[in-house]
């Protein structure tokens, strides 16, 4: 079995965790691929006693059997350009806080790597959107797991920007800015601006704006096989967009259009780590006392 790695922030408090799960696998005669990026953050002396491969982003990880994200959320972000088009599943292992994508923690390590050698587990679909430009953004990496964004670059006025569904105009969000994003984007930063919570599974992009200037305006829920574009307005001529947590500033000549993208993010779900036990541990989602 081939196994890629990919960390971030190692501390000394992670150490001891890096070195069981490299331990492990090379006691289970796994093929271990590690990131360079991540080699540089390894505080331990184990790597000259085991055998490995190293990786760069942009290479071509598609001969992996799984691809471990070691940290938080970010780092599973960070994971997902990786693996890109090879859709690799992806198991999240969460050394970070929140962790509600690297949801496998410390204590599971063990029962993980069981699950995974024997084949109990199950692996769920993420849907992905992307991003076209009329100016050449974000190179081979123009795609996102939880969201793409519109945002004013400075502090000092707010954005119009006009939101397109199919060639038909939606609103004109007078705002600090715009998020459109995935069922998975949806607990992210679409959620702290006051979006739904949407279910992994369900077909649909999420737009939501960002301090809107209007009393009236609501996030919307439409489906993810429509098209959207923009058009910005404001007294400054740069914005910055992102997908993810990767960012670009642009001004108002270029053309920007969202839409599903063609591959998926797999991520590796092992048992009792459903999306509602989730919500409700790491979000506290329907929290009562009477319960």
């Amino acid at each position: 079995m081939r196994i890629g790695i990919h960390g971030r922030d190692s501390q000394a408090k992670t150490s001891p965790l890096v070195e069981k799960i490299l331990t492990q696998l090379s006691d289970r005669k796994a093929e271990i691929w590690l990131s360079s990026k991540f080699i540089k953050q390894i505080k331990s002396s184990l790597l000259a006693d085991i055998k490995y491969k190293t990786f760069e982003l942009g290479d071509n990880l598609r001969k992996l059997d799984f691809f471990f994200s070691l940290g938080g959320d970010g780092t599973m972000l960070e994971s997902v350009t990786y693996i890109g088009k090879t859709e690799v599943p992806i198991l999240g292992i969460n050394t970070g806080r929140l962790g509600f994508l690297a949801i496998t923690s410390r204590d599971d390590i063990e029962a993980a790597l069981e699950a995974l050698f024997t084949g109990a587990y199950k692996v769920e679909s993420r849907t992905m959107l992307r991003l076209h430009s009329s100016a050449k953004l974000f190179g081979s990496l123009n795609f996102a797991l939880n969201d793409f964004t519109i945002m004013k670059k400075d502090t000092s006025s707010m954005i119009t920007v006009h939101v397109f569904v199919d060639g038909e105009l939606l609103n004109s969000f007078w705002s600090d800015g715009i998020i459109v994003s995935t069922p998975t984007g949806s607990t992210g930063y679409s959620l702290s601006c006051g979006g739904p919570l949407v279910y992994p599974k369900s077909e649909s992009f999420i737009i939501t704006a960002v301090s809107p200037h209007n009393l009236g305006t609501r996030p919307i829920v439409i489906s993810d096989k429509s098209e959207i574009t923009f058009e910005i307005e404001g007294r400054s001529k740069k914005y910055l967009i992102s997908l993810d947590s990767r960012f670009e500033t642009v001004d108002d000549s270029v053309k920007l259009k969202v839409e599903k993208e063609k591959f998926c993010t797999k991520l590796v779900q092992l048992s009792g780590h459903h999306y509602f036990n989730t919500l409700r541990q790491k979000l506290n989602w329907g929290l009562d006392i009477r319960n």
